[in-house]
């Protein structure tokens, strides 16, 4: 099997634009980070139905926005339970001084949606240990973040990295409780019943 790479950012608007869906890739990718990250199990199709319900007024996605969806999924997916702890934001472009207040909307919506994805997954968010609800509060805490103009842009710039890096250390923190491990999903740490 072959890995399919996701593509561009323009590229992956555009498919979803085209589709007259009004969600961006970064908010497609915050929902998918937080089902996943909530505990929505990874061979579980019932992501498609959430979002189409939360994104599309319950309307089914059209092929070529699905298989786009689809493979984001599979790529966020692999990622999260994989042994790194990595985690890629599909942003509307690198973090540069001149791309800052574009960066710094994609990110806010991520981390919204990662947020609302959370909910659509039915995460035990009440039962979780404090340093989740510590890192729940980190990220609502940085969902309503802003940039400032007056201030000094390359300053802005580093903050902004740093504040991104601490959402995905956030969002691995709660997919290490909540989420789906490999080991689970596989099957391989089943033994058998003895009665």
């Amino acid at each position: 099997m072959t890995d399919k790479t996701l593509p561009d950012y323009t590229s992956l608007s555009e498919t979803l634009t085209s589709a007259s869906l009004s969600v961006t890739p970064s908010e497609l990718h915050g929902l998918l980070v937080g089902m996943l990250s909530g505990g929505l199990s990874p061979s579980d199709t019932t992501w498609q139905a959430l979002l189409s319900d939360y994104t599309n007024e319950g309307m089914g996605w059209p092929t070529k926005a699905l298989e786009i969806a689809q493979l984001m999924f599979d790529s966020t997916k692999k990622e999260l339970m994989g042994t790194g702890f990595e985690l890629t934001l599909i942003l509307s472009d690198e973090l540069t001084k001149e791309s800052l207040f574009d960066v710094a909307e994609s990110f806010s919506d991520w981390v919204n949606h990662f947020i609302s994805g959370l909910g659509l997954a039915d995460a035990k968010l009440r039962k979780s240990s404090q340093e989740v609800k510590e890192a729940l509060a980190d990220l609502e805490e940085i969902a309503r973040l802003g940039i400032d103009e007056e201030d000094d842009l390359a300053e802005q710039t580093e903050l902004l990295e740093q504040v991104m890096e601490h959402a995905k250390i956030c969002a691995l923190t709660i997919h290490a409780e909540l989420g789906v491990k490999a080991s689970k999903e596989t099957g391989s740490d089943k033994k058998p019943t003895i009665h």
